[in-house]
């Protein structure tokens, strides 16, 4: 805690008072006391003498908190403390609350049997708290007497009805002036037509705090800056929320970080905006009123703009660009990104951040990427934290390590549980020699040899069901993600694949293998916790099929030469070891073949996708099965 003595109350309290005087319009009209506090450019009272605090101690039973009886020593109640509260007991007018409001009883009333000790005590305030509002606007200020730290200081709790919110606690009487001293600020930072400029001292100090904040953040100082930036937010200085939240979102902080006063201005809006609807895009279920009062004194064209971005950003669209070398480099990272290579797209977009140019004075890092469908998944709040540090907009400064990578390279992450668990079968096919976008003419017929747009599995697979009418049992197309596997190797990934039926399964290793090139299939259910448990690898070169095994429960059907890092005998020695056997395969295949898999890219970004043909043959004679028809 720190010490306020006598002086340091007087001179907070001078200034304060000044700073209230000074905001008042000429014209207004005002009570006689402040009328008298505005002239005398003085909000308090009196000092209490040692006699009448020592008779308030003996009144009350009890001594009073060291912040709180210093204060009574310089002013003997205090006028406006903030916005809500307009006279601040002093010696004669502070009493026990003693459940004066009835508040005990309506908080008891929400307290259930399984609350705890925090919860009965808050309830309880209203009984043992000392009631410091003389007059407000329905709030309540109240020391507590079984809230004491260390020093012999009482916590404050302060509680409106209006503010639909739990009491509010402040760590003694001084942290509790301070924090109105700010409400204070706050509201008067804007002045209304007819007010004064709202500048003094403080104000002064503040705005020199943001300009150097705003200049270490530049440098790659963030943390020194947004805390510079956290305290000016308070005083409700503008530009400060606005500078601080462009921190926040790169921190992967979304909830109340809303640019304001910049996302609407006409230079940071290209920036500004798409984040903003984005998060928007994510949680409004097309009621866009939020971001309508967000938009508030925009001109036609931002809001123009924000609606045109939020359409594209709901509808996969949006891309985001950048000017300059920078823009060169964005481009390159989602070239980078769009095939799986989130790794590489995120040092090319770092590597390049130096050269990047902010649209104006109040611009602090590049941001409308995060709302790329294709770019915004390579931020995690490390790479934040990096971005953040490295130095930028002709700023000089140290740069930071390196983030590690996201994807941990090879196939064996995924015999790893995801996250709930829900990963227990997948599929996937690994050619060599041909571009991603080459694998739909090699794995599917007709319309499905064309990519579509990068989105994740679930928009592709609420996508693919929108639109389909006929179901068939017999039917295995899957639904794949398309990537770079390493050198010279293009993947296609399936997730969640119906169960495998090991009669009628076909290999789609030789169509997908052409001349000269090889393919790889591997089919895994390991893990599956109903039916049975199976892997299949089938390898294929020049349209023709090499080598292959099934395993399903105990039983390993093989054809061809397998090679001896992939002979199945080797692996499946444990029929319990599900995990460990899958790992061992997954090592064994992406060691044969160099190849790997992007974690990161499959499970949280958005990859190209299409729809192959078949995984089954078709039906023989005799052979029933069923096909529903919709619509």
């Amino acid at each position: 805690m720190t010490d306020t003595t006598a002086c340091d109350w007087r001179s907070f309290l001078l200034r304060w008072s000044g700073e209230w005087a000074d905001s008042l319009p000429d014209d207004e009209t005002r009570s006689e006391d402040d009328e008298a506090a505005r002239r005398a450019r003085w909000l308090g009272f009196p000092p209490a003498s040692e006699e009448r605090i020592a008779a308030m101690e003996e009144r009350l039973g009890r001594r009073m908190p060291p912040s709180y009886r210093r204060f009574l020593e310089v002013s003997d109640g205090w006028r406006h403390a903030g916005g809500f509260v307009w006279l601040l007991a002093g010696t004669e007018d502070a009493h026990w609350h003693d459940n004066e409001s009835g508040l005990a009883d309506l908080f008891e009333e929400y307290l259930d049997e399984d609350a705890g000790p925090g919860e009965r005590r808050e309830a309880d305030l209203w009984r043992r708290g000392l009631q410091l509002d003389v007059e407000s606007d329905a709030t309540h200020v109240l020391l507590d007497p079984e809230d004491v730290d260390g020093d012999g200081e009482w916590a404050v709790y302060t509680w409106a009805s209006w503010r639909a919110a739990p009491p509010e606690r402040h760590a003694n009487f001084h942290a509790f002036m301070r924090d109105m001293h700010r409400e204070f600020h706050s509201l008067r930072a804007r002045p209304g037509d007819g007010e004064p400029e709202f500048v003094n001292d403080t104000t002064r100090t503040l705005d020199a705090q943001m300009e150097e904040a705003r200049l270490e953040a530049l440098r790659g100082g963030w943390e020194r800056a947004v805390n510079a930036l956290d305290e000016a937010k308070e005083y409700g200085r503008p530009r400060a929320a606005a500078l601080g939240d462009q921190i926040r979102r790169l921190l992967g902080q979304t909830s109340m970080v809303y640019f304001e006063g910049l996302a609407t201005d006409p230079r940071y809006a290209p920036e500004l905006l798409p984040p903003l609807v984005a998060e928007q895009a994510a949680h409004s279920y097309r009621d866009d009123s939020a971001l309508t009062f967000h938009l508030r004194g925009a001109d036609a064209d931002v809001v123009s703009l924000a609606h045109a971005t939020l359409d594209q950003v709901r509808n996969g669209t949006y891309r985001y660009t950048a000017a300059g070398p920078f823009g060169e480099a964005v481009e390159r990272a989602r070239e980078r990104a769009r095939w799986g290579d989130t790794d590489g797209a995120w040092r090319t977009l770092i590597d390049a951040l130096s050269l990047w140019e902010p649209l104006g004075p109040d611009h602090l890092a590049p941001l409308g990427w995060v709302a790329d469908p294709v770019l915004g998944p390579l931020l995690t709040p490390e790479r934040g934290r990096e971005l953040l540090s490295t130095p930028r907009g002709g700023q000089a400064g140290g740069a930071p390590g390196p983030t590690a990578g996201l994807d941990p390279g090879g196939l064996a992450w995924l015999a790893e549980p995801d996250p709930g668990n829900n990963r227990t079968s997948y599929r996937f096919v690994l050619v060599e020699g041909v571009e991603p976008d080459e694998l739909p003419g090699r794995l599917a017929d007709g319309d499905g040899t064309v990519l579509n747009a990068p989105m994740t599995l679930w928009e592709a697979r609420r996508g693919s069901l929108r639109d389909r009418r006929e179901f068939s049992s017999y039917d295995d197309r899957a639904l794949m993600v398309v990537g770079r596997a390493g050198a010279g190797w293009s993947f296609a990934f399936e997730g969640d694949p119906p169960s495998f039926d090991r009669r009628r399964f076909v290999s789609p290793a030789a169509a997908a293998a052409g001349a000269g090139t090889r393919a790889v299939v591997v089919w895994s259910g390991l893990r599956t916790v109903h039916g049975e448990r199976f892997f299949h690898l089938s390898v294929a070169r020049d349209d023709a099929e090499q080598y292959a095994f099934t395993y399903v429960d105990g039983e390993v059907r093989s054809s061809g030469a397998l090679p001896r890092a992939l002979d199945p005998s080797r692996f499946f020695g444990d029929p319990a070891d599900g995990e460990g056997t899958e790992r061992s395969l997954l090592e064994a295949v992406a060691g044969e073949f160099g190849v790997r898999l992007p974690r990161h890219a499959i499970v949280n970004g958005r990859l190209h996708t299409f729809t192959t043909r078949s995984w089954t043959r078709p039906p023989r004679d005799g052979e029933a099965y069923m096909v529903i028809r919709v619509g």
